[in-house]
């Protein structure tokens, strides 16, 4: 992974996490960050930073030092997920500008609990 300068400001859903260098397709931007939960609080935890690794494995992003907590949902992401021997990787899906927020598709239960009964608010669904 290469040393971005990324920096979390205000966005359309709130706080979003921006890039300040051009990324090139493909690249490996940040790691999804967090404490695996045991079995027994896989069970018991709920928030909005919980990413599902395997049907056994769960990762609590939660800590406000997982940068990457920040990257919010789009229906046409510039970024990717990427699980590799069980850690998270944020990946360029297409060349990324200075000053692009960084975004995927969270595809998940998360999305329909969270997002789409309030609407979603990327830029293809409710453009400016």
């Amino acid at each position: 992974m290469a040393g971005y300068n990324l920096k979390v400001k205000r966005s359309r859903s709130g706080l979003g996490l921006y890039t300040f260098n051009p990324i090139q397709k493909g690249a490996c931007i940040i790691e999804y960050t967090g404490r695996m939960l045991t079995l027994e609080e896989n069970k018991t935890v709920e928030n909005q930073y919980l990413f599902r690794i395997s049907r056994t494995k769960t990762l609590d992003g939660s800590s406000r030092s997982n940068t990457a907590r920040y990257i919010n949902h789009s229906c046409r992401p510039n970024c990717e997920i990427d699980i590799y021997r069980g850690r998270i990787y944020i990946l360029a899906k297409r060349n990324i500008k200075v000053g692009e927020e960084l975004n995927y598709d969270y595809e998940t239960e998360f999305f329909d609990e969270w997002i789409k009964p309030k609407g979603c608010v990327c830029l293809k669904c409710k453009p400016q």
